[in-house]
């Protein structure tokens, strides 16, 4: 078994691709057919498998997202009482529980099953940049 640990840097919400460090890290490895285990460690960022090809797929899910939770300066997120970390936190919290914080991801013969417009994304839910740690593991 082998494991990586990434860090991610972020410039505020968004999707930021990951997927050629997660093929680099099974090449290293050496192994041919199993699973890899990718992990991030906060909790108000989320993974996501996500097509990589145009990119307003990624504008419009920030978007989406932005509206399903807007920031707690919003009147309807009134009841919101987690405030101390300011009007994003509470919001990047509700968006990483209803999004997955962990994945699966199959390869054979040493190359990742992903599909030809898949890619492997940290989405970042706060507004300030971050450095965000991500594990692979097979």
């Amino acid at each position: 078994m082998s494991m990586l640990q990434l860090e991610i840097p972020t410039r505020g919400q968004g999707l930021y691709e990951f997927t050629e460090a997660a093929r680099d890290f099974l090449r290293d490895t050496g192994t041919i057919d199993g699973v890899m285990t990718v992990f991030v460690r906060h909790t108000s960022c989320s993974l996501l498998i996500q097509e990589n090809a145009d990119p307003s797929v990624q504008r419009d899910l920030k978007a989406f997202f932005r509206r399903l939770v807007p920031a707690t300066t919003d009147p309807a997120m009134d009841y919101i009482t987690h405030r101390d970390e300011g009007p994003d936190d509470m919001p990047a919290h509700i968006k990483a529980a209803l999004l997955p914080v962990s994945l699966s991801i199959p390869y054979s013969d040493g190359r990742l099953m992903l599909g030809t417009w898949q890619g492997i994304y940290l989405f970042e839910h706060r507004d300030s940049p971050h450095r965000r740690s991500v594990v692979l593991h097979v």
